[in-house]
C-alpha cells in the first residue's frame, strides 16, 4: 500500500558502498571472510536501523515512511546478499532456463509496512524443482538473513506450485495478494503473478470476501468485540491495522488494485475517505513502529505500562482535566473510530457490487426516507441539507421501526453533522426525537453507537462529544467513557425488557415503578459526562444536567431527579461497599441524602448498570448482596420514618427466622443468643448466624480454644470463614495475616465479640481468580495457616511480602496510587470510620489492621473494596475502653502509621527483607 519513494535513501544504506565491502572482504579469500560479511551487513542493518529510529523521533507520527523505511533497508540488505550468494559464492557463468529466482515480498514486507521487528516474509519464485544452484543459492541467502537475527518466513515455489497452493489456502492467497518484487528475475515474477489472478484469483471473489470477513468477525471477538477497550492491540484490535488491510485485500481482491489509492478510481472511497484511510493506516503504523522500539520485540498490544510511553514519544502533554496519556488514547480511539466508519462504508459498497443484499419485493417510504431490503436511506444527497433535524430523525426511525442505517446514508449523516447548530440543538422537535432514542424500546444502545459513530450524537449533545473517545486511565474500567454510557443504556434497556431478571430481580421490579423511565435514562447518558475536566465529576456533571434536561423537554421535577442522581450516582455503591451497613448511621446518612422512595429506586437502578457496563467481572454477587441490603435497609428507614424505629422488632424477627432454620437446635437461640449483641443480629444474615451457632455451640461444647469453619457461598461468589477463639489482642490481624498466608483474599469482615469474652469473627474470603474457595485441599491450607498464625508459628510478614500480586499486580505498577487515610467521626454513631485508599497489594489489608492495633486501635469491621489497582479499605474501630478516637496526638500517630503500611516504600522494603 505504501510506495518505496523515501528521501535520501542512501542515509537509511547505501546498498552500492555495502556491496563494494561485501565483495573486497569475499576477495580477501581468508577463512574470516564469512564473519566479516555477516558483520558488515550488521553494521548495515544497526545503522539503518538508527537512522529510522533517528527520523520517527524527529516525525512521531511518520508511520508510512518509516514503514517504508525498514521495508527499503530489508530490500537493500536482501538484494546485496543476493548478489554476493550469486556472483561470488555460487557463481554460473552461463545460467540455463531452469537457474532463475526471483524474489517477491510477502504479507507486511510485501506491502512495504515493516515495524522494526516485523516478520521477513519472502517467496522464492524458481521454474522447476531439483535446480541445485537456485538451492544453493537460496539456502545462502537465508543462512545470512538468519545470521543477522531476522526472523525470516520463506517458501520456495513454482509458479505453479504457487497456484495450487493458493487455491487451496486462504492464508497462503492473502500473502501472496500482497506480494511484490523485490530482485532477480523479474519474468518469472511476471508470470506468477498473471497465473496467480487468472487461476486462483478469477472466479473466486464471492468466496475471498466471505472468507475474510468471517475472519474478521472471529478476530474482533478473541481480542474484545469493541474497538474501545482499554488496552487494544494495535494490529489486531477492532479499529486497528488488520481492519484497514482487510479492506485492502477485498478491494484488491476484487478490482485488481495495486496501492489503496486506487480503491478511490473504483468507487469503494471518495477521495476525503481515502485520506482519512491514509492518516489512521498511518498513525496506526506509528504507534506501531513505537511499540517496537520500546520494547525491542514485535509487540503490538497497547499495554498500559507502554501507553504513557508511546504518548511521550509522540509529544502528547497533560491539559487541565486530562494526562497525556489520556489525550494520546483519546485520539487512538478516535482513530479506531475513523477506521470502523471506513469500514461501513466499504462494505456497503462491496454488497452492492456482489449483491449480496437482494432487493425486498416493496420498497417503502418512512417520513420520506426509503426503506429496502431492512434498511433505511436517504433518498437523496441534499436530504439532510434541506433539513438538519432529518439528522435526529433518521435514528429516531432506526429505533422505532428495528432497522439498519444503510452505510451510505451513515456516510452521508456524518458528512452532513456540522449542520447541527446551535438552532438545531435548541429545536423542541429535535430534543423530542433524540429523547425518544434514548429511552427507545427496541434497540437504544445500538442506534445511539450508530449516532455517535456518525459524529451526530457529539453535535447534538456537545458535552458528549467532550467525552468521546476519552478513556480512563486506571486498570478498573475497561472502555472509554463514551462506549461506558452507551452500553450502560443498553444495559437500563434490557431490565426494562426484563431481560437481565436473572441478574438483577430488583431493579428489574423497580424500573417499571418508577414515575419518569425517561429521567433514568437521562441521568445515565449524563452521569458521566463531565469527566475530564479537572474537578469532581459528579458534581459538574450535575450542572450539565441542570443545563441540558430543560433542553431535552423534561420538566422541573425531572431535572431535578436527573441532576441529583447525576450528583449523587457514586452514594450507593460507596455505602454499601465501604460502610457497615449494620450500623444505624451508616443508613441514617444514607437516607438523609436520598430522602425518597423515588430517587432510591432510580438511584439503585443507575448503579446497578454503572457497574456492570465498567466491563467483565466488575459485578458480582456479593456487590448485588450489599446493595439489596442497602435498599431494603433504606426502604424501611423511609417507610418507618425514623433510623431506630423497629430494631428491636428486627433482632426478634431475625432470631425467630434463625430458630426456625435451625428447627430440632432451635434452643440454641435462646441458648446462646443473649451473648451476642443487637448488632451481631443486625448485622449478619440467618443462614450465618445459624452455622455461627452451631459452631459457637460446639467451640464452647468441647472446651475448644480454636474453631474454624468454612462454607463455600456461591451466590456471593466467595467463601464464609468463621473463627472462633478467645478474644485476645492483635487477633484480627492475625487472622487477616494467616488467611492471606492460606491463598485467600479477603473481601469482607465482621467482627464479633461475645458477652463472655470469645471472639466470633466472619470472613469473606476469595481465591486468587475472585470466586469462592471449594477445593479441599484449599480449605486446609487455609486452616492450617490461620492456626499457625494464631499459635505464632510462622513469620507472617516475610511469608506474606512474597505472595503473588493481585490479579493484574504487574501492571499496577504502572499507576500511580497515593496512599491517603481519612478518619471520620461522624459516620457512625458508635465507632470512628477510618477509610485507607492505597495501591492494591498483597495482604494490604493483613499491615494495615496490624497498624491500628500497634497503635491501640481496635476493630469492630472492615470492609474491602477494590477498583483495578486501588484499593479502599474501611475500618470501624475504637479505642481500647470502647470510645471513638477523641485523642488528637493518637490519632495523628495512627494516620501516620496507616499511611506508611500502605506505602510502596513500605511494601518494598518487606520484599527486600
Amino acid at each position: 500500500m505504501t510506495s518505496l519513494h523515501l528521501p535520501d535513501q542512501r542515509a537509511i544504506i547505501d546498498r552500492r558502498a555495502l556491496a563494494e565491502r561485501i565483495a573486497a572482504a569475499h576477495g580477501g579469500a581468508g577463512p574470516g571472510a564469512r564473519s566479516e560479511i555477516i558483520a558488515l551487513l550488521r553494521e548495515g542493518l544497526a545503522q539503518g536501523r538508527a537512522e529510522l529510529a533517528r527520523r520517527l523521533a524527529e516525525s512521531p507520527a511518520a508511520g508510512h515512511a518509516v514503514t517504508a523505511g525498514h521495508a527499503f533497508l530489508i530490500d537493500q540488505l536482501v538484494r546485496a546478499i543476493f548478489d554476493h550468494a550469486s556472483t561470488h559464492l555460487y557463481p554460473a557463468a552461463n545460467r540455463t532456463a531452469a537457474e532463475r529466482i526471483a524474489i517477491m515480498a510477502a504479507g507486511g514486507y510485501g506491502r512495504a509496512e515493516m515495524c522494526p521487528h516485523s516478520d521477513v516474509d519472502i517467496a522464492f519464485l524458481i521454474p522447476q524443482r531439483d535446480t541445485p544452484w537456485c538451492e544453493q543459492v537460496i539456502e545462502a541467502v537465508l543462512y545470512l538473513l538468519w545470521d543477522l537475527g531476522l526472523k525470516v518466513g520463506h517458501s520456495v515455489r513454482t509458479p505453479g506450485d504457487m497456484v495450487r497452493m493458493a487455491a487451496a489456502d486462504f492464508t497462503i492467497r492473502t500473502a501472496l495478494l500482497e506480494g511484490r518484487y523485490v530482485y532477480g528475475d523479474e519474468a518469472l515474477y511476471a508470470e506468477a503473478v498473471r497465473r496467480f489472478s487468472t487461476e486462483v484469483v478469477q472466479g473466486s471473489e464471492r468466496a475471498f470476501v466471505t472468507r475474510k470477513l468471517a475472519e474478521r468477525n472471529a478476530r474482533h471477538v478473541r481480542v474484545g468485540d469493541s474497538r474501545y477497550v482499554v488496552e487494544p492491540n494495535v494490529k489486531e484490535s477492532k479499529g486497528g491495522l488488520r481492519d484497514l488491510q482487510t479492506l485492502y485485500w477485498i478491494g484488491k481482491y476484487l478490482h485488481r488494485v495495486r496501492t489503496a489509492s486506487e480503491l478511490v478510481d473504483v468507487g469503494l472511497f471518495t477521495r476525503a475517505e481515502y485520506r482519512s484511510f491514509r492518516r489512521a493506516e498511518g498513525w496506526l503504523l506509528a504507534v506501531r513502529c513505537h511499540l517496537h522500539e520500546l520494547t525491542g520485540r514485535a509487540e503490538d498490544r497497547l499495554t498500559f505500562d507502554l501507553q504513557r510511553q508511546v504518548a511521550q514519544r509522540m509529544r502528547f502533554a497533560d491539559r487541565p482535566g486530562k494526562s497525556a496519556v489520556e489525550r494520546f488514547m483519546q485520539f487512538y480511539f478516535l482513530m479506531a473510530k475513523r477506521v470502523g466508519a471506513l469500514t461501513g462504508v466499504f462494505l456497503a459498497h462491496i454488497d452492492e457490487q456482489m449483491g449480496a443484499r437482494p432487493p425486498e419485493a416493496k420498497e417503502r417510504a418512512v417520513r420520506g426516507f426509503r426503506v429496502s431490503a431492512g434498511r433505511l436511506a436517504a433518498p437523496s444527497a441534499d436530504w439532510f441539507v434541506r433539513d438538519p433535524l432529518r439528522l435526529i430523525e433518521l435514528f429516531r426511525i432506526a429505533e422505532a421501526e428495528r432497522l439498519e442505517i444503510d452505510p451510505a446514508t451513515m456516510r452521508l449523516a456524518a458528512r452532513e453533522s456540522g449542520r447541527i447548530d446551535a438552532a438545531v440543538r435548541e429545536d423542541a422537535r429535535a430534543n423530542a426525537l433524540f429523547l425518544d432514542v434514548l429511552a427507545g424500546r427496541n434497540q437504544p444502545e445500538a442506534v445511539l453507537r450508530w449516532m455517535n459513530e456518525a459524529g451526530v450524537l457529539g453535535r447534538f449533545v456537545p458535552d458528549f462529544g467532550r467525552v468521546n473517545a476519552q478513556m480512563q486511565f486506571d486498570m478498573y474500567h475497561h472502555y472509554t467513557v463514551d462506549e461506558h454510557t452507551i452500553r450502560a443504556i443498553g444495559l437500563l434497556a434490557r431490565i426494562e425488557r426484563g431481560e437481565l431478571a436473572a441478574d438483577h430481580p430488583r431493579a428489574t421490579r423497580l424500573i417499571g415503578k418508577v414515575a419518569s423511565r425517561r429521567s433514568a435514562y437521562v441521568a445515565v447518558l449524563l452521569h458521566d459526562i463531565a469527566k475530564g475536566r479537572g474537578g469532581d465529576h459528579s458534581l459538574l456533571g450535575a450542572e450539565v444536567a441542570e443545563r441540558l434536561c430543560p433542553r431535552f423537554g423534561l420538566d422541573e421535577d425531572e431535572t431535578d431527579l436527573v441532576a441529583w442522581l447525576v450528583r449523587e450516582h457514586l452514594l450507593m455503591s460507596a455505602t454499601a461497599f465501604k460502610r457497615d451497613l449494620a450500623d444505624p448511621k451508616t443508613i441514617e446518612d444514607f437516607v438523609a441524602r436520598v430522602q425518597s422512595a423515588e430517587r432510591l429506586r432510580h438511584l439503585l437502578i443507575l448503579t446497578v448498570v454503572d457497574i456492570r457496563a465498567v466491563g467483565p467481572g466488575t459485578w458480582t454477587g456479593w456487590k448485588a448482596q450489599l446493595l439489596g441490603e442497602l435498599y431494603d435497609l433504606a426502604q424501611e428507614r423511609l417507610r418507618l420514618g425514623h433510623a431506630f424505629t423497629g430494631r428491636e422488632q428486627r433482632v426478634a424477627a431475625r432470631q425467630r427466622a434463625v430458630a426456625a432454620e435451625l428447627a430440632e437446635e432451635a434452643g440454641l437461640v435462646a441458648e446462646h443468643g443473649g451473648a451476642l449483641g443487637d448488632a451481631y443480629w443486625i448485622a449478619e444474615p440467618p443462614e450465618t448466624a445459624v452455622r455461627n451457632l452451631r459452631a459457637y455451640a460446639a467451640a464452647r461444647r468441647d472446651g475448644r480454644p480454636l474453631l474454624i469453619d468454612t462454607a463455600a457461598d456461591e451466590i456471593r461468589g466467595a467463601t464464609l470463614v468463621t473463627v472462633i477463639a478467645k478474644d485476645v489482642p492483635g487477633l484480627f490481624y492475625r487472622l487477616a495475616g494467616g488467611i492471606h498466608l492460606g491463598g485467600g483474599n479477603i473481601i469482607d469482615a465482621r467482627i464479633h465479640t461475645t458477652r463472655d469474652g470469645w471472639a466470633l469473627d466472619n470472613f469473606l474470603v476469595q481465591d486468587a481468580q475472585g470466586g469462592p474457595l471449594r477445593e479441599a485441599a484449599q480449605i486446609a491450607r487455609l486452616e492450617r495457616t490461620i492456626e499457625d498464625s494464631l499459635a505464632g508459628r510462622v513469620a507472617l510478614a516475610p511469608g506474606l511480602a512474597q505472595r503473588p500480586l493481585p490479579h493484574g499486580g504487574a501492571a499496577a505498577a504502572t499507576f500511580a496510587v497515593r496512599p491517603r487515610v481519612v478518619i471520620d467521626d461522624k459516620a457512625s454513631g458508635r465507632f470512628t470510620v477510618i477509610e485507607v485508599n492505597a495501591r492494591d497489594r498483597p495482604a494490604l489489608l493483613y499491615h494495615l489492621a496490624r497498624a491500628l492495633s500497634e497503635a491501640g486501635a481496635i476493630v469492630h469491621s472492615a470492609h474491602v473494596t477494590q477498583y483495578g489497582e486501588r484499593a479502599a479499605d474501611t475500618f470501624y474501630v475504637t479505642d481500647a475502653g470502647g470510645a471513638k478516637l477523641a485523642d488528637p496526638v493518637h490519632r495523628a500517630r495512627l494516620e501516620a502509621a496507616l499511611l506508611e503500611a500502605a506505602s510502596d516504600a513500605f511494601q518494598a522494603q518487606l520484599a527486600d527483607a
